[in-house]
């Protein structure tokens, strides 16, 4: 599983998800992800210290501050260009598979006392993000 995280002071997903100060989450699963490798990632998303406290320095998590987190299905992250230039996708999940650890992964984020706002899985999306730091981090399991 494949994370791209990004401190945002606000982000959208069409016009459904979207969230003020918080985290972008781009999620990207591959062909080897289980339930477990949810649940390592999901610890570390919500413990993140990437949040600023008064000072301004990034010692708080989106927990400790009640900000929320905006997820947003990316097969793309499983891209490979190693063979030329047109992307190959075969280490990423099959669709079924990708759609029910994404679910698994909002509902396990909720489950951390999160506020969570998602995108449309599978469908072509417009995301508007204001970047905060810029603060980004990847995530790999």
């Amino acid at each position: 599983m494949r994370l791209v995280v990004q401190r945002v002071r606000e982000a959208q997903v069409g016009i459904a998800g979207k969230i003020d100060s918080g985290l972008l989450v781009l999620l990207g699963v591959g062909a080897r992800d289980t339930t477990q490798t949810v649940d390592i990632l999901i610890k570390k998303l919500a413990n993140l210290r990437v949040m600023a406290d008064k000072e301004g320095k990034m010692n708080l998590s989106v927990r400790d501050t009640k900000a929320s987190v905006l997820v947003v299905s990316q097969f793309t992250l499983y891209a490979d260009t190693s063979k030329g230039n047109r992307p190959s996708f075969i280490k990423a999940a099959t669709p079924d598979k990708a759609r029910e650890l994404y679910d698994y992964f909002v509902a396990r984020l909720q489950d951390q006392d999160i506020k969570v706002e998602t995108g449309s899985f599978g469908e072509y999306m417009k995301i508007n993000a204001l970047l905060d730091g810029p603060v980004t981090i990847l995530f790999e399991e």
